[in-house]
């Protein structure tokens, strides 16, 4: 897809990747970007950088997804482009409390679904459309140190393939990104940790990666070139790729006695 002249929305859009897949959507000719948040403020100073639309959601309500879809195609027109981009990390394993596992599954896995609820109808009946999904490598992979993550983002990926394969005949497209460690505020104070072994990447350059992933229509966004290889090993010899994230979680996991 070309996105000049297309309109967007990005949800997550206060900062970090989110805010960098607005500047980027707006710098490759986007006609128009709607910047979500729950974080209103921030989602303002992201549109005001661009001269997008603001829009307070929370994306642990389905309500909320389904008027922010309805209010842009009503208000600006069709949405192109929408980057299910919001996400959250809970540290911890199998005790993670109900309450946080609900609210991670909600906003990492629910909000993707909710969102292709809602668009999917509207992007077949005019003859398709763009889902940009963000995952993370922890859904191609694992992650260290926390369980709902890394079951969130493997549930992020595996619905996105799902709608790749179902409605990919319908004119959907979909891509779906899956980095290692970005500079933003989900890894600040934890710059050295496991998810940072091939590099802390800013996140300019991951939605540059995006972007080009969206002009190819390619399914996977691999910012860290890394993961495919870690994927091949993990595929090619599972028992052994176990035996390397053991070794891994006895040096970055904090939260397992005797680390």
């Amino acid at each position: 897809m070309d996105i000049r002249d297309r309109i967007v929305v990005v949800t997550g859009a206060a900062g970090g990747i989110g805010r960098a897949l607005a500047l980027a959507c707006h710098g490759a000719g986007a006609r128009a970007v709607v910047c979500a948040d729950r974080d209103e403020a921030g989602a303002q100073e992201t549109a005001q950088m661009i001269g997008g639309v603001a829009r307070r959601v929370d994306v642990s309500q389905e309500d909320e997804i389904a008027a922010l879809i309805a209010e842009t195609e009503e208000q600006i027109g069709p949405i192109d482009l929408f980057c299910s981009n919001a996400g959250i990390s809970v540290r911890g394993g199998e005790d993670v409390p109900n309450d946080k596992w609900q609210d991670i599954w909600e906003i990492n896995v629910m909000a993707h679904i909710w969102a292709a609820r809602h668009m999917i109808p509207r992007m077949v009946a005019r003859g398709g459309g763009y889902l940009l999904n963000t995952a993370s490598a922890a859904g191609l992979l694992s992650q260290v140190g926390s369980a709902p993550y890394a079951v969130t983002k493997h549930a992020a990926v595996a619905f996105a393939e799902w709608i790749a394969l179902t409605h990919g005949d319908d004119g959907i497209k979909v891509s779906v990104l899956c980095p290692q460690a970005v500079r933003t505020d989900m890894i600040k104070g934890n710059e050295g940790g496991v998810a940072s072994v091939d590099g802390l990447l800013e996140p300019e350059q991951v939605a540059q990666d995006c972007i080009q992933a969206i002009a190819d229509e390619t399914f996977l966004v691999l910012p860290h070139k890394e993961v495919l290889d870690y994927m091949r090993r993990k595929t090619a010899d599972y028992d052994r790729w176990i035996g390397g994230m053991r070794k891994l979680n006895r040096q970055f996991n904090p939260l397992k006695p005797g680390t």
